[in-house]
Formats: C-alpha cells, structure tokens, sequence
C-alpha cells in the first residue's frame, strides 16, 4: 500500500474524532452555516490529510451540486465532503471547498459534537451560506 504521509497543523485545529489526525484549521474556515443529517458542519477552503471518494450529483437545499465523500487518511472515517461543481451561479463559490460535520470531527479545544435530535435527515448543504 506505501507509506502513509500525514500533514501535521500548527495552530486552532480540527481533526478527526476517531484517531485525532489533523484535518484543518480554524483559519481556514469560510462558513459555520452548513448543516448535515447529524448537525451542524463547517465549510473549508482548505481540508488535509483527506482522500476523496467517486463524484456523484447530489439534490441539496441550494440546488444541485456534483460532490465527493472526505475521507480520514488515518483511520478511514468520513468526515465529510467535497464541493466539485456547484450548477446553479449563486453556489459557484463553494467549487473546490470542502465540509467537515461537526459530528465527526474533534474542535480546537478538543470538544466534541453529538447528533442534534431536530437534525434534517435528507440533503445536506447550507441554510444560509
């Protein structure tokens, strides 16, 4: 398989829940508005030590968007997912970005998020972005 290179942070830092690898940070956040079936989740203009599974369409709350499941290079985990081609003008703005859940993902003070019981289960995306 190789050797598994992982990007260490320096700074305010989201990371993994599960093994705590890096992931990105608070400096790098573009938006806190962003909810997921689990909760809230923010969005990033740069995410590391993530791979990115297949591109599929996905009907969210702002329109249709072709995107991509993030996954932990430490433990395998999804934590979230990536923006590719957002098709309605409005969106464009959130192409090659990418969503870390809240639920998956440890804070900079090491707080964790548990599932918000009013969560929307369906689409994911911004409410007002």
């Amino acid at each position: 398989m190789g050797r598994l290179f992982v990007v260490n942070l320096e700074g305010k830092i989201y990371s993994c829940k599960h093994c705590r690898t890096h992931l990105a940070l608070c400096e790098d956040i573009v938006s806190k508005s962003f909810h997921c079936r689990h909760g809230k989740a923010y969005l990033f203009s740069k995410v590391v030590n993530v791979t990115v599974g297949e591109k599929e369409e996905r009907m969210m709350m702002t329109g249709l968007h072709t995107v991509a499941d993030i996954f932990c290079v430490g433990c395998g985990s999804i934590v979230g997912w990536k923006y590719e081609t957002a098709h309605e003008k409005g969106q464009k703005y959130k192409e090659g970005k990418s969503v870390l859940e809240r639920y998956k993902v440890s804070g900079p003070d090491g707080s964790n998020y548990w599932v918000s019981h009013g969560a929307h289960i369906g689409g994911s995306d911004a409410d007002d972005a």
